[in-house]
């Protein structure tokens, strides 16, 4: 068991700060680098809780074959996973405190939980959510030796958790919630206790014995839900041959200059969503679009979805990268986060609070409602026939304070056909317009985006422009999570 002493360790995946912890960055994070470049004498006392046979010999001229990079590779997985599941697993756990007495919006819909009727459907609701975490020991990442990524893939974790809401949306019923996900949680989110496993785990292996016998209508009914339940997550599975799954998704995000083992904006995540589904052969009737300079060109989501007669619109995501602020959350902005996530066409928000990335699906009060992807699982093989799927749910719904928000954020919806798609434009709007004294968070414009002149002067440099009232500040975000132009 290594033991990293707090002072010593520094996490990070979100925003200004380094990938993994400081102090190892150099061993842990960059695939390319070796051991035999630092001595000992380089590194922390703590680095010495490592075997020499686990750091590899030291010395410069002896070389490594493909097994010996390949060794290296599971250390600095085992390293970053067993770190975040010290740090995250407890945390995981504790169970967030909702009031009674105000209501839970969660991806437009309300819930007032001192009904019991209706705090039993947000809790299936809620564990109905896709869940999309870290995981570890998949197959090695494509120019490199990781197979996990604990520590750097928590932005392209909540990207595939938006993408999944959407999916949902795209495939299920619209009221659709997991068969099994009312057994799996009970009170506020709380956990069954041993013997209440134990007994439900009994009940289960008995209904499976007669499950030859005794079909309920509701079980015939909801198999076709669980086969498309099942293959949605299939495509995120961590394997290369997954369309939506890590492997896929860092391959995508080298033509933006990322790599396994860098951090993902939220902006930069978007894009990368909308190549894999372009891609992806099982998904001809969606698409992606992705706004431009905080506007949704009409014109650009037309062309996108337009098909000949007699052939319907495709059905489209569209994702939304803004900046709300600064250094920090403005918070003139929350009222507005707050409409956004009450309506029905929003699914979510990729965002999180500072170096630490979560994916926003609703509010109570003054606290935002979050699934976290920190939490570092084995991976699951989804060929394997009825494969688990406890791992891809949360049980615990947990909340975090707007003020803690960060100001970079990618924001989605989702519009089955045209019509939708003129009542999503609908009520976004109004949505947008109906904050007093700010500047709409992004517009609806007529036309199409144009392609800025090759040469001109782009956002090289980290700067953010914000219009309050007629100034126009500028404001180095260098610390930051992504560059954006504000108008």
């Amino acid at each position: 068991m290594l033991f990293f002493p707090p002072h010593c360790i520094h996490v990070g995946c979100y925003g200004d700060e380094e990938p993994f912890f400081s102090w190892l960055s150099p061993v842990v994070m960059n695939p390319s680098t070796s051991f035999e470049s630092q001595s000992s004498d380089d590194l922390p006392d703590d680095w010495l809780f490592l075997s020499s046979e686990s750091a590899g010999p030291q010395n410069q001229e002896v070389r490594r074959d493909d097994q010996e990079v390949e060794d290296r590779g599971k250390l600095k997985s085992k390293l970053v996973s067993a770190w975040n599941s010290v740090k995250y697993g407890w945390s995981l756990k504790q169970k967030s405190k909702f009031s009674k007495s105000s209501p839970v919006y969660m991806l437009g819909k309300s819930y007032e939980l001192k009904d019991e009727r209706e705090k039993d459907h947000f809790r299936r609701s809620f564990v109905s959510l896709l869940w999309l975490t870290y995981r570890r020991g998949f197959p090695l990442l494509a120019g490199c030796s990781l197979t996990t990524d604990s520590g750097w893939g928590c932005v392209l974790r909540t990207g595939q958790m938006l993408l999944a809401r959407g999916l949902v949306l795209h495939l299920m019923p619209p009221d659709w919630t997991w068969s099994v996900s009312h057994h799996a949680v009970k009170d506020d989110m709380e956990l069954l206790r041993p013997a209440d496993s134990a007994e439900y785990g009994s009940k289960l292996n008995k209904r499976a014995n007669n499950r030859g016998r005794k079909l309920s209508l509701g079980s015939l009914l909801d198999r076709p839900m669980e086969a498309t339940h099942r293959r949605v997550i299939s495509w995120f599975a961590d394997h290369p041959s997954a369309p939506l799954g890590i492997h896929q998704l860092v391959e995508l995000g080298q033509s933006s200059g990322k790599k396994a083992g860098d951090w993902y904006g939220p902006s930069i995540v978007a894009h990368i969503l909308r190549k894999a589904v372009a891609a992806s052969a099982d998904l001809p009737s969606l698409v992606v679009y992705v706004a431009q300079d905080c506007t949704i060109y009409l014109k650009d989501v037309r062309s996108l979805c337009e098909r000949p007669s007699p052939q319907p619109w495709k059905s489209v995501i569209i994702l939304v990268p803004v900046r709300l602020g600064g250094h920090d959350l403005n918070p003139s902005y929350i009222s507005c986060v707050k409409r956004l996530l009450m309506l029905q066409c929003c699914i979510g928000i990729i965002g999180g609070k500072p170096k630490h990335s979560l994916f926003f699906v609703g509010f109570q009060d003054d606290h935002l409602l979050y699934l976290d992807p920190h939490y570092c699982q084995p991976t699951v093989d989804t060929t394997k026939k009825n494969f688990p799927l406890e791992s891809f749910h949360c049980k615990y719904a947990r909340k975090m304070p707007f003020s803690r928000m960060d100001p970079s954020c990618t924001i989605g919806f989702y519009a089955k056909g045209q019509r939708e798609f003129e009542s999503l434009r609908t009520a976004v709007h109004e949505a947008l317009t109906t904050s007093a004294g700010t500047y709409p968070m992004f517009i609806f414009s007529e036309g199409e985006h144009q392609e800025e002149v090759a040469g001109s002067s782009s956002t090289t440099n980290n700067i953010t422009y914000i219009r309050r009232k007629n100034e126009l500040k500028r404001i180095d975000t260098d610390n930051s999570m992504d560059e954006f132009v504000l108008l």
